[in-house]
């Protein structure tokens, strides 16, 4: 039945400013109106919606100002560098800073590579990408050079 997530929200402040950040990292306007519009995230499979609204500046939690887009692994080695070409800052996660990551998260049976951003309103945007699914081996979060290291 369920075949991914087609949509996800965000606050914005500026619609203009906002549809151009987007653009940068590579999302093409779908639809665009004065206070709503839509980037694609995948043509026809995804999309974020961008709402003007004077409620942006709400306190930050996961569940409502968060967005995490999909990579592949072998892209996360890049992803930092990519961001910086497009003026797009990586920011401290979990304790990690902006050159400490990308980082992978223990969450599991799972295990994730991810990099951490901030969208100009603050919204809080990830890079994550499956390096393992179903293993029950417990370990720490560390870096990706570190994880790399051990899977050699």
């Amino acid at each position: 039945m369920i075949k991914g997530l087609y949509e996800a929200h965000l606050p914005v402040c500026d619609m203009k400013q906002s549809i151009v950040f987007y653009q940068k990292l590579g999302l093409e306007l779908a639809y665009e109106s004065e206070k709503v519009s839509f980037v694609w995230i995948e043509k026809g499979k995804s999309w974020l919606g961008l709402w003007e609204a004077d409620q942006v500046n709400i306190p930050y939690h996961a569940s409502i100002r968060h967005i995490a887009f999909h990579v592949e692994p072998e892209d996360m080695i890049e992803a930092k560098a990519w961001l910086k070409e497009r003026g797009v800052e990586v920011r401290e996660a979990f304790g990690f800073s902006p050159e400490r990551q990308p980082i992978v998260l223990p969450n599991n049976p799972q295990a994730h590579a991810c990099l951490y951003f901030d969208d100009p309103d603050g919204n809080s945007l990830e890079f994550i990408a499956p390096l393992r699914l179903d293993h029950e081996e417990a370990f720490e979060m560390m870096t990706l050079g570190e994880w790399m290291d051990l899977e050699k």
